[in-house]
């Protein structure tokens, strides 16, 4: 395939560059610098993921999206700017934050947004409700955002959220019953948001874009490809809801939150209903001539993780 072309002179902030799920932030950063952009990011702290990215030759701010008073520094002089919010509250107010800030300093970059499939005004997930205000207020504040709806779960989900129950005990429960899942890697996913900010016509026609996975696997299909990769049976269960709600609010940690306990359990739900509808179902062409490469599939993810999700 094609490469898209380089833009050496493109000046492009990355927000979410030190997050931990997926890396997403960290692949668009080695990506971007790989076809010559000058590159900025946002960190909440100075510690060592800020210092390594100066020694890639990244100009780091501190700075905080809900603090609206950091984020003119690293606004000024970028053509592109790369938003994400973790999955937990406050995306409202940080997209507001931003809009305003790149209003005052009358500055217009090409904004890429990632979104997710649940974003919309009546989603049953609250993070999904408030995903779509964000996306509202960028379009109010005239800032023509290029939203990719990244229609498909991240592979580093399993790890997340299943990771030390397959480790401890060989198993793992959730609220997706036998329903399909479309799926796709954090690396695959950041690689759609670089095909945006190398190419901003790239989804011009289409300012937001549900962008497929990789593939449809149930959990059992997942438990399934552990198993073999690991030598060892991984067994999958059902259960309600409420339940895995009230289970992972109980984990609740510096990644998983209650309100993402909402969301992920709520989308369970969802899916394992036998006649839910899929915005996109997942597409390994399409999602290959949009990231420039063979996309990675759930085989191979295990295969690289496989150490962390053996069990005794």
């Amino acid at each position: 395939m094609t490469a898209p072309a380089t833009h050496s002179d493109q000046r492009t902030l990355v927000l979410g560059a030190t997050g931990r799920h997926g890396r997403t932030g960290a692949r668009i950063v080695e990506r971007l610098l790989g076809h010559g952009h000058q590159m900025r990011v946002m960190a909440r702290a100075d510690g060592h993921a800020a210092e390594e990215l100066r020694e890639q030759g990244v100009d780091v701010v501190i700075g905080d999206l809900l603090d609206r008073r950091t984020l003119r520094a690293a606004v000024d002089g970028m053509d592109a700017v790369y938003f994400a919010y973790p999955v937990a509250p406050g995306i409202v107010p940080a997209a507001a934050n931003l809009a305003s800030v790149l209003r005052e300093a009358a500055l217009a970059p090409h904004l890429v947004v990632m979104s997710m499939a649940a974003a919309a005004a009546e989603s049953p997930s609250g993070l999904g409700r408030a995903q779509y205000v964000a996306e509202e207020l960028f379009a109010w504040a005239g800032l023509k955002p290029t939203v990719l709806r990244v229609a498909a779960l991240f592979y580093e989900n399993i790890l997340l959220l299943h990771g030390p129950s397959i480790r401890a005990a060989g198993g793992f429960a959730n609220s997706f019953g036998a329903g399909r899942v479309p799926w796709i890697s954090g690396r695959d996913a950041a690689d759609l948001a670089v095909a945006a900010l190398v190419d901003p016509n790239r989804f011009a026609d289409h300012p937001i874009t549900y962008t497929p996975g990789a593939e449809l696997l149930n959990h059992a299909d997942i438990a399934s490809v552990i198993s073999a990769e690991i030598g060892s049976r991984v067994h999958y269960t059902h259960i309600p809801q409420q339940q895995w709600q009230a289970e992972l609010a109980g984990a609740a940690g510096p990644v998983i939150n209650p309100d993402m306990a909402q969301h992920i359990s709520t989308i369970g739900a969802m899916l394992a209903n036998p006649s839910a509808a899929l915005p996109v179902t997942p597409d390994r062409h399409r999602l290959a001539k949009l990231i420039g490469h063979e996309p990675m599939p759930f085989t191979e993810f295990v295969g690289r993780h496989r150490n962390e999700f053996q069990y005794p």
